[in-house]
């Protein structure tokens, strides 16, 4: 989700897509931002991160998703202490120190279990559009106890339990109980402070978020207000920093001078 700053305090333009084809094809999408009369080198400063942050060819340097997505948190939440960002590849925890930097992290790749994709594999099942299962989670009247985290199996859990007639909105909701578990145990590893900060797809998933709420102790998660672009804003704001070194942005006048 790239996004263009021109100041710290204004995101210009953000997109979303999925990556189609192979790594190093990527482009920058300036039609889809809007932005498509710019060219790449109008661009002051461009960062890149994320799995594939080395081999962009167009990115003068590139930051590693944990510090974007620990930078773009506070922008969005200032104060944040707590960070889950949940993915549709990893799942990640982080611990935000006094200064603002990134005091301790902890990071599941292995395993798709408790992503964004085990999330779309089982929407996939039950013939749901992504946006609508955390807000029909809410509606079940039993949470059912799904057999799996990992999304190897989701598929056939979920397939087992529509021929046992269970209906969806139990389905799901036991679907979110599963990956609220398994995130949360995780998060908990680098410690749960005051300000807890919820990134990626997953808040907007307001079933998956009220089952987060309750497995940390009712304290209450602060959602940015674009969850899906944090990563990439931190790498803006990366990119900004490395634009005010060059010079190529001044920095903004103070009240009085």
């Amino acid at each position: 989700g790239p996004n263009i700053l021109k100041t710290a305090q204004a995101v210009v333009e953000a997109a979303v897509q999925r990556r189609a084809g192979k790594w190093g094809e990527y482009r920058m999408p300036l039609p889809e931002m809007k932005v498509d009369h710019l060219k790449i080198e109008d661009m002051a400063c461009i960062v890149s991160t994320g799995y594939g942050r080395a081999i962009v060819p167009f990115a003068h340097r590139n930051v590693t998703e944990i510090t974007c997505h620990c930078r773009g948190a506070q922008w969005f939440v200032p104060g944040v202490s707590t960070i889950l960002d949940v993915g549709g590849q990893d799942t990640k925890g982080i611990r935000v120190g006094a200064n603002g930097e990134v005091a301790d992290f902890v990071m599941n790749d292995k395993c798709a279990a408790g992503t964004g994709r085990f999330m779309e594999i089982v929407a996939e099942v039950l013939h749901i559009p992504l946006p609508e299962i955390g807000p029909l989670s809410l509606k079940s009247t039993k949470v059912l106890p799904f057999s799996t985290t990992c999304a190897a199996f989701g598929r056939g859990a979920a397939v087992t339990l529509m021929k046992e007639g269970e209906r969806k909105e139990d389905i799901l909701a036991g679907l979110h109980e599963a990956i609220a578990s398994r995130v949360t145990a995780l998060v908990k590893k680098v410690g749960i402070a005051d300000k807890f900060a919820i990134t990626g797809g997953i808040g907007r998933n307001v079933g998956l978020v009220s089952k987060i709420e309750q497995k940390i102790g009712g304290l209450k998660v602060t959602l940015p207000q674009e969850p899906m672009i944090v990563g990439a804003l931190g790498a803006a704001l990366f990119a900004l920093d490395g634009a005010k070194k060059k010079g190529t942005i001044p920095e903004p006048a103070r009240e009085g001078v």
